[in-house]
């Protein structure tokens, strides 16, 4: 495998290297799994969210934490990170020391509440009760004063009716406690906002404007002063059977609900993507080990970037990668992946060519979201290379739709 690496160009650093596409990497004959990265992608996605998005975007790290992902987005005019953990905290302030990182968990160790604010500059935290405003308030305390220059964002519990995944059931603050939190909050931060998430993979901007008159409820009842209104994230990028509107249709509609709202003139309207900037990030490069019928078994799958096609039955475009190309009829597959258990089965269906056999490769499109980033080291099925590649993302809603593998466009 070292010599396939050499082969691959491979470096300390991806961006060394770049080739046309998986057809080129193919004809290598890699034994492990190739992770594709597509880095004009990424810088597309996220320019396009600084140009059209009537507000500012911050990047969700934990759809893709990639260092190098980080970097290109910031290239592409990002400046602002949505981070989870104090892990992720530490990763985006050392790699990019000049980022503004807001911690969005509504849930934190009090320990990390206080390392974010004394040794990474983090300012703005998420909450959904009473007990963590308090946690945050004396976290950021110094010598018993409470801190003058905290973003306080109260998170509230809307629907995710519209939304391929739930994000409903796990943080939101509860009816009876929303009035008093945001009066509390009101009073300890010195930029109060809102914020909610409507789930992952928003299928309709109704999402977005039935959450927004949950909203405007919020404010009218507790009748207080807001200064930030974060929609979240879940927008929408584009897989097999989820061909969502145009994500201009969705903004148009957070900007025209932010417009309604009972707020002043100067207050911010802030969003949280995640899939959306990276999902068109990478792809992974899979080599068929065997045929059983309509089961391929795979050198990648649940406990390597097919986390969510086997835990949720997420269905990802792919290609077979053989030339010449393929022309029989396609059929519906379904993938095992390499480890010895029965739950790395991935069901799909994946529409191949029917005659895909032993031997041959696959690319499995859109993994620069929860992909990658969710590979382990289970069964010692762990090891991948990686390589830029200059074609176009199997899906894409950024710009004009280009021709697969024909319209090269460099980073």
């Amino acid at each position: 495998m070292h010599q396939h690496h050499r082969a691959l160009g491979l470096a300390a650093s991806p961006f060394g290297t770049a080739v046309s596409g998986a057809a080129e990497i193919a004809k290598l004959k890699p034994v492990q799994p190739v992770t594709l990265l597509r880095p004009h992608a990424a810088r597309r996605a996220a320019r396009f969210f600084v140009e059209k998005f009537p507000g500012r975007s911050l990047y969700a790290v934990k759809a893709n934490p990639s260092p190098d992902l980080l970097r290109v987005l910031w290239d592409g005019g990002v400046t602002h990170y949505d981070v989870a953990s104090i892990g992720e905290v530490r990763l985006v302030n050392e790699t990019l020391p000049h980022a503004t990182l807001c911690f969005m968990h509504p849930v934190k160790a009090e320990e990390a509440i206080a390392e974010a604010y004394f040794e990474h500059g983090v300012r703005t935290f998420s909450l959904d009760t009473l007990d963590e405003l308090e946690k945050i308030v004396e976290a950021t305390a110094t010598d018993g004063v409470a801190a003058t220059d905290l973003n306080l964002l109260v998170r509230l519990r809307v629907s995710s009716e519209h939304s391929k995944l739930s994000l409903a059931s796990k943080f939101g603050v509860s009816p009876d406690e929303l009035k008093p939190l945001l009066l509390a909050a009101r009073q300890a931060a010195d930029a109060l906002g809102i914020c909610f998430h409507v789930g992952s993979q928003a299928m309709t901007p109704a999402a977005y404007a039935e959450a927004m008159a949950r909203v405007r409820d919020a404010i009218v009842e507790a009748a207080v002063t807001v200064d930030i209104v974060d929609v979240g994230g879940g927008f929408p990028s584009s897989y097999p059977g989820m061909e969502p509107p145009e994500l201009e249709t969705y903004f148009a509609v957070i900007h025209e609900s932010f417009e309604k709202l009972p707020i002043s003139y100067s207050a911010e309207l802030w969003c949280e993507p995640g899939r959306a900037l990276c999902a068109e990030y990478a792809s992974v490069l899979v080599r068929v080990e065997r045929r059983r019928g309509e089961e391929l078994y795979i050198n990648d799958g649940a406990y390597g970037a097919l986390f969510d096609a086997a835990h949720i039955a997420w269905r990802y475009p792919v290609a077979l990668v053989r030339e010449p190309e393929s022309n029989v009829r396609p059929m519906g597959f379904s993938f095992y992946g390499p480890t010895c258990d029965d739950l790395d089965h991935m069901v799909g269906p994946f529409e191949l060519p029917a005659d895909v056999q032993a031997g041959d490769y696959i690319e499995i499109g859109m993994l620069g979201a929860y992909g990658c980033a969710m590979r382990t080291g289970f069964n010692g099925f762990g090891t991948e290379a990686r390589v830029i590649v200059e074609d176009e993302p199997m899906a894409s809603l950024y710009g004009a739709v280009a021709e697969r593998r024909s319209n090269v466009v460099k980073l």
